[in-house]
């Protein structure tokens, strides 16, 4: 845990001194307002950039962060396909390297305030008449701030090594708590109006003392907030050891490498469920809503972050596979990532691991081929997948797998032809009702928000139906 680095104090009094001092130091902008003409907004403006600068800081650190990071069970991150990539990146050589797996932790808690907190700010910041008094003493302390966390970062971090014993989760746990309660005072700010100045400082305050003092000190009352954090998030473990795999002492006999192409055309159906996730499908229905109301501005922004978020998915799917070199060594196959110069997985060819064609669209609309490998032992899912390539019967011959499922199922034009069918019938419904004039607006809004998740369900079902048969 972080906590575990801290300096520990040599005797009980001394700790407790430490957190009194923690809790003066940070109570101090609230006598400033009390006692003197310290502006509210202006201080709120700092605490704001204060974190902010620790989530910025704090993501920089977690893509240095060394140790691996268990899955949560019901959360997906951002690109999520790059968790178990193995192997770092080193930009500079005089920099650690940069491992890809902690990208979908930093995009997450970015992801956050992209969606919630600067929003929020922005609303307020129109809707809440503030009078934040700009002056050099706040350009300067602004300055300093993000001195400090840049000499902690140099100095702390990649001086002492630090990196090398935590993982992403582990160093982004300080800031996504600092984000949620951010984010809890920002949403309180805004419903309060004007009157919400001292409320929210008040708030700002609090909690940065209580995260402060459970973070930077090992008194009592440092224990008793970090045992109520750890309660709060018991049976979370934050961090685990991601040991490197070793390649085989046997030669390379054989290799298939994957074309750009067949790996780009492979990321299609992860592109489009990108728009499964909320936040893309919140997007594209203010895109479409913006297309009804002829705010073309907006449709044009809408549509170019949009078109950014595929082409990221698309990249972070090609970084996840169109990299990888297959090799046979002796009896085992190698996943090797020549980017990254590191083997991602191995697996015995004659073991129990099963060498299945995988039925995906992608390979059936676009010719390429792709195996799904279970039963691998040096995976953290136990089943990797390999390829797409652009011909799965030459990479199998040449590297010699043992496919047990020869053939993908047969186009079936039947199936083909009902599932289109009944996907027409289906899309007409609304239709229908949209054109009828016995149907007002609000209405046709009531009857869209109430079927259209149905709907939604019904039609990707019948629409996979259809490709898997084609």
């Amino acid at each position: 845990m972080i906590r575990d680095m801290r300096g520990v104090p040599s005797t009980v009094p001394n700790r407790s001194a430490t957190d009194l001092v923690i809790i003066g130091t940070n109570l101090l902008p609230l006598a400033g307002i009390v006692y003197s003409d310290w502006n509210v907004w202006t201080l709120l403006l700092l605490y704001w950039i204060e974190a902010f600068s620790t989530v910025l800081f704090g993501v920089l650190k977690s893509l240095f962060a060394k140790q691996g990071s268990p899955d949560v069970v019901g959360e997906r991150e951002p690109l999520h396909e790059l968790r178990h990539k193995r192997g770092g990146w080193r930009p500079l050589s005089t920099l650690p390297p940069i491992y890809p797996r902690n990208v979908p932790f930093a995009l997450s808690i970015l992801g956050i305030w992209a969606s919630t907190i600067l929003p929020i700010t922005i609303l307020s910041w129109v809707l809440v008449e503030t009078s934040i008094a700009l002056s050099w003493e706040v350009a300067v302390s602004v300055g300093a701030l993000i001195v400090a966390h840049g000499i902690e970062f140099h100095r702390e971090y990649l001086g002492a090594k630090t990196y090398k014993n935590v993982s992403a989760r582990e160093i982004l746990q300080q800031p996504s708590q600092l984000t949620l309660g951010v984010m809890f005072l920002g949403i309180i700010g805004l419903s309060m109006g004007q009157s919400a100045g001292v409320t929210v400082l008040g708030g700002f305050v609090i909690v940065k003392t209580i995260l402060a003092v459970s973070w930077e000190s090992t008194g009592p009352i440092a224990s008793a907030f970090q045992e109520l954090f750890d309660r709060l998030s018991a049976d979370r473990e934050f961090s685990r050891s991601q040991p490197e795999l070793s390649l085989p002492d046997e030669p390379v006999e054989a290799r298939v490498t994957v074309s750009p192409q067949s790996v780009l055309l492979g990321s299609s159906t992860t592109i489009l469920l990108t728009v499964v996730n909320r936040g893309v499908a919140l997007l594209l229905a203010g895109v479409v809503a913006a297309i009804v109301t002829a705010r073309f501005l907006w449709v044009g922004i809408g549509l170019t972050v949009l078109l950014g978020i595929f082409i990221i998915r698309a990249g972070s799917y090609y970084f996840r596979y169109g990299t990888i070199e297959y090799q046979r060594r002796g009896e085992m196959l190698v996943a090797y990532d020549t980017v990254l110069d590191a083997p991602q997985w191995l697996v015995p060819i004659h073991s129990r691991a099963r060498f299945e064609i995988k039925n995906a669209i992608p390979d059936r609309l676009f010719g390429t081929g792709t195996l799904q490998i279970s039963n691998v032992e040096t995976a953290p899912t136990n089943t990797v997948q390999f390829g797409p390539v652009a011909d799965l019967d030459h990479a199998t011959e040449t590297l010699d797998l043992p496919i047990r499922h020869e053939e993908r199922p047969e186009q079936d034009p039947a199936v083909v032809g009902a599932a289109l069918v009944l996907a027409l019938v289906f899309l007409s419904v609304p239709l229908l009702l949209l054109g009828s004039p016995q149907v007002s607006g609000a209405e046709m809004a009531a009857v869209m928000v109430l079927i259209a998740p149905f709907f939604m369900i019904l039609l990707s079902v019948l629409i996979y139906a259809m490709l898997a048969r084609i």
